[in-house]
């Protein structure tokens, strides 16, 4: 049967694309991807990962043709990820796309995983199934539908985005350490919406100090979050495990785990009330900041953590950037001028503007009363 070769293809991948962004927070530690399955110019099934560990997107869409009554054989199926080849907690992908007789698979991006990485496709091939990848914007696009998810395959750490939130002149505090609330109700919604999107939300000690933050999702208290909400696992950077037992993110930890990355001077008693408080502590070496975040990075990529918003303070936000671990920042900035204060990031920072993190793509837009300056650092 003649493979479908609609030229309405650009709309296909926005609908792929638009399905696994559905999946954005749900899917972890597996990736969010989506699926179109197009017979005669017209779309007869799709898909997405809803959920991790339910079906995988190529088999939602197969089962959204058969629930439509339509014959899936002979279509073309996009799908903004190559199809596994391995049983997980879902059989193959790829297995079910030949089963059901789909005669063209157009893919976005690849899976770098050891136990996938060109098996999908080599298997459709060789089961005659004609195999295209996509390429040009679908393709970029669909490679950033999986940052989180290609970096811990890649490097065993997590994505790391940086948050912050700032004056015009740069602060992010007042001198006494007054900072709520720099940024207005849109950005503040915003940001939950990303903790709800991510596998881990992390601050420092002197941040954690001077806020006691719970570091959950909170939709009560913001407009614009709705629906299914995950809680991240909240992990604080806490070289001499300082945080009390009573804290505030201590008191719901079967809900939203919590994680102390203390240093190899952390007293034992205080490591050991708490883990008795419910905290899981990872313990790093005695070498410099840079490593010791670097290794905390790893550990936390070892509990399946795919994704990190770091939220603060500056002497952290300093530390990442310095060691070159941060791959996104999240830059807010408010209509005030506070003449002093405390700088959004801290750190002896390089001597020349030409040895400065320097962003090769940068997006402007209106959130609210503030600015939100989205940069793209490293590209996995």
């Amino acid at each position: 049967m003649t493979a479908d070769r609609s030229a309405a293809h650009p709309v296909f991948w926005e609908r792929a694309i638009e399905l696994a962004e559905r999946g954005r927070g749900l899917t972890s530690p597996n990736p969010t991807v989506g699926a179109v399955l197009v017979r005669d110019g017209e779309i007869v099934g799709e898909g997405w990962h809803r959920r991790h560990g339910e079906l995988h997107a190529e088999r939602e869409a197969l089962a959204d043709a058969a629930r439509r009554g339509r014959d899936p054989r002979g279509a073309t199926a996009y799908v903004t990820l190559e199809p596994c080849a391995h049983h997980g907690t879902q059989p193959p992908c790829a297995d079910a796309l030949i089963e059901a007789g789909v005669a063209r698979v157009v893919i976005g991006c690849d899976d770098p995983t050891g136990k996938t990485a060109g098996i999908g496709p080599e298997r459709l091939a060789a089961a005659g199934v004609e195999v295209e990848w996509a390429e040009g914007e679908p393709a970029a696009r669909c490679r950033g539908l999986v940052q989180d998810f290609r970096k811990r395959a890649l490097t065993g750490k997590p994505l790391v985005t940086l948050k912050l939130a700032m004056t015009l002149d740069g602060k992010v505090a007042t001198r006494t350490g007054d900072s709520r609330w720099i940024t207005g109700p849109e950005a503040r919604a915003l940001v939950h919406r990303w903790r709800a999107e991510m596998d881990a939300v992390a601050v420092g000690s002197g941040t954690f100090a001077a806020d006691d933050p719970r570091l959950t999702v909170r939709p009560e208290d913001h407009e614009g979050l709705a629906g299914e909400l995950r809680q991240p696992t909240r992990v604080v950077f806490d070289s001499r495990a300082t945080v009390a037992p009573g804290a505030a993110l201590l008191a719901d930890v079967e809900a939203a785990p919590v994680v102390i990355v203390a240093g190899p001077g952390a007293d034992r008693d205080r490591v050991a009330a708490l883990e008795a408080a419910g905290a899981s502590v990872i313990a790093t070496g005695g070498g410099p900041p840079g490593e010791r975040l670097a290794e905390a990075l790893a550990a936390l990529g070892s509990r399946r953590i795919s994704s990190l918003l770091l939220e603060g303070g500056p002497t952290l936000a300093g530390v990442a950037l310095t060691a070159g671990e941060v791959d996104r920042v999240e830059a807010f900035v408010a209509p005030l001028v506070l003449g002093g204060g405390r700088a959004a990031v801290e750190g002896e920072g390089p001597e020349l503007i030409a040895d400065a993190v320097r962003a090769p793509e940068l997006l402007v837009e209106r959130v609210g009363q503030d600015v939100r300056m989205s940069a793209r650092i490293t590209e996995w």
